[in-house]
């Protein structure tokens, strides 16, 4: 079942990997294929437009929200996920949170602590964004606060 078909946009390339003794504080982004054996603390984002690849192996550990057009999780996953092309959740995924998603491929054992929202592309986009601006308006709430605090 995994590995048996070629989705497209998927050609198995790997441009980044975090290594499974790395933790990485703050947002990733990246474009082209990114493989996670390791733990990232902050969101996991692909550039707007490309088709991205995000591979998350049974030991890694992302707590954030994830944007990427492809996804296969086999590892933990604390937040939101938005995939604007598919999501392969293989036997070890965890989710704790919302998938959104276009196209969803799930394994016997895989778990999902949230909604599954089948949702189009262009309506994906639409809410990533809404979902950014938002963060975008607590992000600088807390960074006026801090650089008030800092001047005193």
């Amino acid at each position: 079942m995994w590995g048996s078909k070629k989705n497209k946009g998927m050609n198995g390339r790997i441009d980044s990997l975090i290594g499974a003794n790395t933790l990485i504080h703050g947002d990733l982004k990246f474009s082209g294929g990114l493989h996670i054996d390791g733990q990232v603390i902050g969101n996991v984002i692909a550039d707007e437009g490309s088709s991205s690849t995000l591979i998350l192996s049974s030991n890694g550990h992302i707590k954030g929200d994830v944007q990427v057009g492809h996804v296969v999780l086999n590892g933990s996953v604390t937040g939101n996920v938005f995939s604007s092309e598919s999501v392969e959740l293989a036997s070890e995924a965890h989710v704790e949170g919302n998938v959104y998603y276009a196209l969803l491929e799930m394994a016997m054992g895989a778990e999902v602590n949230g909604n599954l929202v089948h949702q189009s592309k262009e309506e994906l986009e639409k809410l990533s964004v809404t979902e950014k601006s938002e963060q975008d308006v607590v992000e600088s709430a807390v960074m006026g606060y801090l650089d008030e605090k800092a001047s005193n």
